[in-house]
């Protein structure tokens, strides 16, 4: 979330900076903290001014005590009882104001960074630059991915409804394999990279949740399991980061480069439509996320360096794809900047998202108290990062789109040594 500090000291840059992400409730929402936090600071001179009173009274009833004046000593312990009771009501009125202001900052998005582009929605994001070919076919008109896995028994879709739902597929044999080798391709292209593997949970408690800003905004878009308070993770980038979580780093030992392999479960809410056909939108699928904690200084130039990791990962996959600078509308409540990267479905003939870079500058870092000490001993608010390297589903989809013959479907040559077969037909 925002700091305090700096949203008073700020207010206008503010306003004009939430405006680029359409937040309508800016202006109101920032005067509201300012006024409250007004308050609170008036409330603290008052209750300081009275414990002071009330500490010297307390201290004058022993030697009215001892000069045998008993009289003004019980007048003394009267008003030390009267004073405790407006010291009570003083840091009720405290701790009310802090709770609001708490409130308030937790439903405030991050501020876009000055170089995000204006504009509403996906139509308005700027393709920063593209790569790879198109595929040709020739002689033979390509299937979309979901008749191929029916065509080739990859994955089974049906079957995913009945044991589960939709949205919940079953991978058989080849596909199952050709999961499983992209999800260790990833992990070793990151450990090459420098990046420390973590196997995290699967479900979070809700202050991890709070900590990485999917609660309170994404609440009705993960699943709850109600009776432990628990959630299903919608992406490694939720345990991962928490593991900083009220930790205070030295700087030496930044940044912090660690990628992780899960399951991720997303609700979903609203989708419909062509564009949930098949493996392009799911509730359960696999992801690699590569996450950084850094420093202010150094961020942008870790999330460069992250932006050209799942870069390298697409084009030794051999896909066609293009990278997008998203627009203040279209980005996610808790990012300062976000980069899509998205592959080209031959099949479809249509881009697919595969990977969000963002950095979150201090925002989420302020929400889980991730700190760092410098060499001068000074204690300051983290950078964290974080990005899909990659999600399988849509790269899976768009591997066998591009890749398709009139006999069967090539496997790219760089996950040949992990699958053990280099064509499904």
């Amino acid at each position: 979330m925002l700091t305090l500090k700096f949203i008073t000291e700020n207010r206008d840059e503010v306003v004009r900076r939430l405006g680029k992400k359409h937040f309508k409730p800016a202006a109101e929402m920032i005067d509201r903290v300012i006024t409250l936090d007004t308050d609170r600071r008036s409330t603290q001179k008052e209750l300081d001014a009275k414990q002071a009173q009330m500490n010297q009274l307390s201290k004058s009833i022993g030697a009215l005590m001892q000069a045998g004046k008993k009289d003004e000593a019980n007048e003394a312990k009267a008003k030390t009882a009267e004073y405790k009771e407006e010291i009570k009501a003083l840091q009720s009125r405290m701790d009310e104001s802090e709770n609001s202001i708490r409130d308030l900052l937790l439903q405030i998005p991050n501020l876009p960074n000055e170089t995000v582009p204006d504009g509403y929605g996906a139509e308005d994001n700027k393709v920063e630059r593209m790569g790879g070919t198109n595929p040709v076919f020739e002689g033979f008109k390509p299937l979309p991915h979901w008749e191929l896995a029916k065509k080739y028994d990859l994955i089974d879709f049906e079957l995913g409804v009945k044991i589960t739902g939709a949205g919940f597929p079953v991978y058989k044999g080849k596909g199952a394999r050709l999961q499983r080798a992209l999800i260790n391709f990833f992990l070793d292209e990151a450990r090459d990279a420098g990046y420390l593997e973590i196997e995290p949970p699967y479900v979070v408690n809700e202050a991890s949740g709070y900590g990485t800003g999917q609660l309170p905004d994404k609440e009705g878009q993960m699943y709850h399991a109600t009776a432990d308070n628990l959630y299903l993770i919608p992406t490694a980038e939720v345990p991962v980061t928490n593991i900083y979580r009220d930790v205070i780093l030295s700087e030496k030992d930044l940044p912090v480069k660690n990628c992780a392999y899960s399951a991720c479960f997303r609700r979903e809410a609203g989708s419909y439509g062509k564009d949930v056909r098949g493996l392009n939108r799911l509730h359960q699928f696999n992801k690699v996320e590569i996450v950084r904690i850094d420093t202010p200084e150094h961020s942008y130039e870790s999330l460069n360096e992250m932006i050209a990791h799942v870069e390298s990962l697409v084009n030794k996959l051999g896909l066609p794809y293009r990278i997008l600078r998203l627009c203040g509308g279209d980005m996610s409540f808790t990012s300062a900047i976000t980069f899509d990267f998205e592959v080209y479905s031959a099949a479809q003939e249509r881009w697919l998202e595969v990977s969000s870079v963002s950095n979150f500058e201090s925002y989420q870092a302020n929400r889980l108290k991730c700190r760092y000490r410098n060499a001068d001993g000074k204690i300051t608010l983290c950078h964290t990062l974080n990005g899909s390297a990659l999600a399988l589903p849509r790269i899976v989809a768009a591997i066998l789109e591009n890749n398709q013959t009139a006999d069967g479907i090539r496997i790219p040559e760089v996950l040949v040594p992990y699958c053990g077969f280099d064509f499904i037909g």
